[in-house]
């Protein structure tokens, strides 16, 4: 895709006014405090400069997981972002399965081996140009139930998927040592509703998940 010569000269005055600010250190394995400001993300207090790219575990075959976080590091990256899917987990109602090329546990983990940090977004609608974005097609049993939405049939068991992802989660956060400095509540839920309590709802599970 080419980008127009405005977006290429807006682009490298960016980077050019956010070169001086550092890169946060490699990930260690330490444990460390993310936050922001007005202006800034912080680690330790301190403001620093994520430069991120988006990697999907069940796209990739995990035995290329290590050799593409390799890649983005070459490429100037220090964060990898990855959605969660529900249907791949939760292929029939209470019926996990985070094996093989769906263990994003395991990815997450190569991750912080590769020296990247990790943002999370796990919906639970995702899009990601991915099958009913991200829904579980067993939801569709009843035609009439509204997704993104309180309906009960819809927000319970995607309340159980969030409690069962974000405890798997939890102990990669930053301040336990782990990899992970952000997670998402839903996505791009501003151009589909505006339904504030539902988002809080949502994200009920996220917030006992801090980072």
């Amino acid at each position: 895709m080419k980008l127009p010569l405005f977006s290429i000269l807006l682009l490298a005055a960016h980077l050019c006014v956010a070169a001086p600010m550092p890169m946060p250190e490699s990930n260690d394995g330490a444990k460390h405090v993310f936050t922001t400001n007005q202006e800034n993300f912080l680690m330790d207090g301190k403001p620093v400069k994520i430069i991120s790219g988006e990697m999907h575990y069940p796209r990739v075959p995990r035995s290329h997981w290590q050799d593409r976080f390799q890649r983005m590091k070459s490429m100037g990256m220090n964060t990898v972002c990855t959605y969660l899917f529900w249907n791949v987990h939760e292929p029939e109602p209470g019926k996990w399965d985070f094996s093989g090329n769906r263990d994003f546990v395991e990815f997450v983990k190569e991750a912080q081996k590769a020296g990247l940090w990790v943002i999370v977004r796990p919906g639970p609608y995702v899009c990601a140009e991915w099958e009913f974005g991200g829904f579980p097609g067993w939801l569709l049993k009843d035609a009439d139930l509204k997704v993104r939405s309180q309906d009960p049939r819809f927000l319970e068991p995607a309340m159980a998927y969030l409690k069962k992802v974000c405890s798997m989660l939890e102990p990669l956060q930053i301040t336990k040592g782990g990899p992970i400095i952000m997670a998402q509540v839903e996505n791009e839920y501003g151009s589909y509703g505006s339904d504030k309590d539902y988002v809080k709802k949502l994200g009920s599970h996220q917030r006992s998940f801090r980072v």
